[in-house]
């Protein structure tokens, strides 16, 4: 018998975290993705299963909303469903079952990594990183960007905690351009 154990996108046994300054940069593996990808004429019953998934409105072009399960725009008709591994491990299921053969649904769970920055001061670090004006970064908004030529996903949790999402076959490069960042402006 194989005698497997699950690892993080960094490669630990437990998430990663790193302190500088005001900031706290978390390593946080324990969510499942799935992406929505409307089908032509199935674009109306696709929001409706959207805004049943996450309990609110499908996100605007640029936003994020929901809950427990919540959701980010990352396309024209297209949504990353996010929601807590541990009460969520069948979110893609769930939302082919919800979409009913109106929308395309993939599970994007082991594609992509999520590390958390909280602390006061964040424009300092982020605006190093990637073209986003942070005086107008407001909590709901997300948007796709690059970070260290890697193409990422930012979400504005609060003021004070902003997620972002990138391929985790790029963790470590992601990982290092965000505590270089945090090192320059702390």
């Amino acid at each position: 018998m194989h005698n497997l154990s699950a690892t993080t996108a960094l490669g630990g046994t437990e998430p990663r975290t790193e302190q500088r300054g005001p900031i706290t940069l978390n390593e946080e593996p324990g969510y499942a993705l799935a992406s929505v990808a409307a089908r032509k004429g199935g674009e109306r019953a696709t929001v409706l299963a959207i805004q049943r998934i996450i309990g609110a409105a499908a996100p605007k072009p640029n936003h994020a909303a929901g809950n427990t399960v919540t959701a980010f725009w990352t396309g024209p008709e297209q949504w990353m469903l996010e929601a807590p591994y541990d009460s969520h491990e069948t979110l893609f299921a769930m939302a082919r079952a919800e979409v009913k053969g109106k929308a395309s649904i993939t599970e994007q769970t082991s594609g992509w990594c999520r590390f958390d920055l909280r602390g006061v001061g964040l424009g300092a670090v982020l605006e190093r990183l990637c073209p986003i004006n942070m005086t107008k970064f407001q909590p709901g908004d997300a948007t796709r960007t690059s970070i260290d030529h890697l193409g990422c996903f930012v979400i504005c949790r609060a003021l004070d905690h902003i997620s972002i999402l990138g391929p985790r076959s790029s963790a470590a490069s992601l990982h290092h351009g965000l505590l270089t960042s945090m090192r320059s402006a702390y």
